[in-house]
């Protein structure tokens, strides 16, 4: 799979510290997206659990995912300079964490456009490791 050269910032509206992808890597308009972010010890939300333990909240794999989509969405020419909101969550599955180092690989597929809005399948992999999935709607305004 070829590396894609994207702006994300010309596509979502997200800036750091909300920013939650850090590279495209496929983009199919209107069909797929798969994307990376980096986990590090400098954000913010990066803290240490009860059991003394820094990770990523599992909720923000999940708004990884749905960037990642918006991004598939928003690079239709029909939604080009729109915003596409986070409508929804569906059959959400954790099944592992993402640590300070970690790469989340992102992938998310589109299952149903209609009009302004859409529904995806997203998965979040660590070093191959299935650790999240979800069934993710999207609005675009």
């Amino acid at each position: 799979m070829a590396e894609v050269e994207l702006d994300i910032k010309k596509i979502l509206p997200h800036r750091y510290p909300m920013l939650l992808i850090d590279k495209v890597i496929d983009v199919q308009p209107g069909k797929s997206c798969q994307a990376i972010k980096n986990i590090t010890n400098n954000e913010a939300v990066v803290q240490d659990y009860a059991d003394g333990i820094a990770r990523y909240p599992q909720m923000l794999m999940v708004e990884s995912m749905a960037q990642a989509g918006a991004v598939a969405l928003l690079s239709l020419p029909e939604f080009k300079g729109r915003i596409a909101f986070f409508g929804g969550i569906e059959k959400a599955s954790f099944n592992g964490w993402a640590y300070p180092g970690d790469t989340l690989e992102l992938a998310v597929e589109l299952t149903k456009l209609k009009q302004n809005a859409g529904i995806g399948e997203g998965r979040v992999m660590v070093a191959g490791k299935e650790i999240c999935t979800a069934t993710l709607t999207f609005l675009v305004s």
